[in-house]
């Protein structure tokens, strides 16, 4: 996910005090916790040979672990107890996904939806743990230095060529959960490169949640310099647990438009389908 403008994002308004686990909380921290780094860590675990096999019959495509990680997430938000639904269907032809951003959730949620890979800053492979879940799920990382926007140009061409759908937030940064942050342009300026497969499109994805009875509305959110570790045990300890809904929205064809009106486009297709719950 994309983190690196976590802290530029402000609205004057503080986040929410993260409530501490209690008794039933911690219990249901270590059952959660404990069961979904089990389902991570076979995942990670078998997808090293399902991952060698297809390079062996596919090459760079990824028919089954695609799939594969998909499945994994959805294992995962049932763990967790998150509920859970997805309305509309995956593009079929070449293209990438752009999304609204929230919390780390989303790395569960929208690829419970459909297998994309998510685009991220390039320091995130070097953090420790975190890069060895970004490698193995072939996160794509971009370098903000122009030097090499040519060379990001065309492995972003080859990823999408070999059937890649790669997860862009327009964002630039996650939010509270209840709104929806204006997309940039220049984000869309890379999906006019002509070295680009033909027919390529951009699919909307929103994804809004519903925090649990009793709690802030910002609950699910993670935004900020809010602290990752007591969100997450605030998050699994939480019983009854509240609900996300993801909209895959009808893809959007970038042959004659520009970066301004393809973000205008998409922008307008998360927010209906955020607004609408």
């Amino acid at each position: 996910m994309s983190q690196g403008n976590r802290a530029t994002w402000r609205d004057g308004v503080a986040p929410p005090a993260i409530p501490r686990p209690d008794t039933l909380g911690w219990l249901l921290v270590l059952l959660r916790g404990g069961g979904i780094v089990v389902v991570l860590a076979l995942g990670v675990l078998l997808i090293l040979p399902l991952r060698l096999a297809e390079r062996m019959f596919t090459g760079p495509r990824r028919p089954v672990t695609g799939p594969w990680v998909q499945g994994v997430c959805r294992i995962c938000l049932r763990i967790m107890g998150l509920k859970w639904r997805c309305l509309g269907q995956p593009m079929l032809g070449p293209g990438a996904v752009v999304a609204n951003h929230s919390s780390w959730l989303d790395i569960f949620v929208l690829n419970a939806a459909q297998p994309v890979f998510f685009v991220s800053k390039a320091e995130v492979a070097g953090w420790p743990g975190i890069n060895i879940l970004t490698r193995v799920t072939d996160t794509h990382f971009v370098a903000r230095d122009p030097r090499l926007a040519r060379e990001q140009a065309e492995e972003f061409a080859a990823r999408t060529r070999a059937g890649h759908r790669l997860l862009f937030f327009p964002e630039g940064t996650s939010s509270d959960g209840r709104r929806v942050l204006p997309f940039k342009p220049t984000l869309f300026q890379g999906f006019l490169d002509p070295v680009l497969p033909k027919g390529l499109a951009i699919q909307p994805m929103s994804a809004t949640y519903q925090a649990p009875p009793g709690r802030d509305p910002r609950f699910y959110g993670w935004w900020g310099d809010m602290d990752l570790g007591p969100h997450l045990l605030a998050v699994l300890a939480q019983h009854p647990q509240g609900a996300v809904t993801v909209r895959l929205h009808p893809p959007i064809p970038v042959e004659g438009q520009s970066r301004k009106t393809l973000a205008a486009m998409a922008e307008a297709e998360v927010r209906a389908g955020f607004d609408a719950g």
